[in-house]
């Protein structure tokens, strides 16, 4: 089965640590990327850039408004995502604990939907 590791971690600044210490940290997720990729159960995942590029899209009574931003402003941003295929829900989880920023931030761990072939 398919699910969606999405992480969530505190903004992003200046504050982040050193050039050294965010080094460390990508490799960090190069390594958690190349176990799950020799594994088999990556099937995609990029990281998302900050917030500050996201725009909230709605329409309501047909009428499109666009506004600059998330839709709600919250302690924690989605951060990236994977998406893993693995056998059980409590092996998704096990990964998701894995992720370098579940120490700091969460991961939500959510099934993704098998839809039928249409036609």
């Amino acid at each position: 089965m398919k699910y969606m590791l999405l992480i969530y971690t505190p903004p992003v600044d200046e504050n982040t640590g050193s050039e050294a210490e965010q080094e460390a940290a990508m490799g960090e997720w190069f390594e958690f990327t190349q176990r799950i990729v020799e594994s088999g159960e990556m099937v995609a995942g990029d990281p998302l850039h900050g917030i500050e590029t996201a725009s909230t899209v709605m329409v309501r009574d047909g009428e499109t408004t666009v506004t600059d931003g998330p839709f709600a402003e919250t302690k924690e941003v989605l951060g990236g995502y994977y998406i893993v295929d693995v056998d059980s829900l409590e092996r998704a989880q096990e990964l998701g604990a894995q992720l370098p920023s579940a120490r700091y931030g969460h991961t939500e761990v959510r099934p993704l939907m098998e839809l039928p072939p249409q036609g």
